[in-house]
């Protein structure tokens, strides 16, 4: 059965940007694969790469290195409602934009919808 390994996201300052979702939600790094343009987190189910500006031309990506615009939607999953509340405020002291303050969907989710430090969308999900 295929799964998903690997969320990948192009950063500017992949130390940064990987320090961010680490110290907010505790994610474990990677070292074994740590390069000058590759940092990974394990969150536990999946990982999370990023990768810096250099890996377009890496991976042959070059002319969309100027895409703009929200191209994907990393959502991170908690164990409580509760929880939601309390890392939102954890993410906005660490330089994150909150975009829609936490509710309850239409799908019975608890979700709060943020920027994190680069502009990136990320939701903190807690399904009821």
């Amino acid at each position: 059965m295929s799964h998903l390994s690997y969320v990948n996201i192009f950063a500017n300052d992949i130390v940064a940007l990987s320090g961010f979702y680490r110290d907010l939600f505790g994610f474990r790094e990677i070292p074994e694969i740590e390069s000058p343009i590759f940092r990974g987190l394990d969150t536990g189910k999946s990982c999370i790469g990023f990768n810096a500006p250099d890996a377009y031309d890496l991976l042959k990506l070059s002319d969309q290195a100027d895409t703009k615009g929200c191209k994907f939607l990393l959502n991170i999953d908690v164990d409580s409602k509760d929880e939601v509340d309390v890392y939102v405020p954890k993410a906005l002291e660490m330089g994150a934009t909150l975009i829609k303050e936490p509710y309850e969907t239409y799908y019975n989710w608890y979700q709060a919808v943020l920027l994190d430090p680069e502009g990136n969308v990320f939701r903190i999900n807690y399904m009821m």
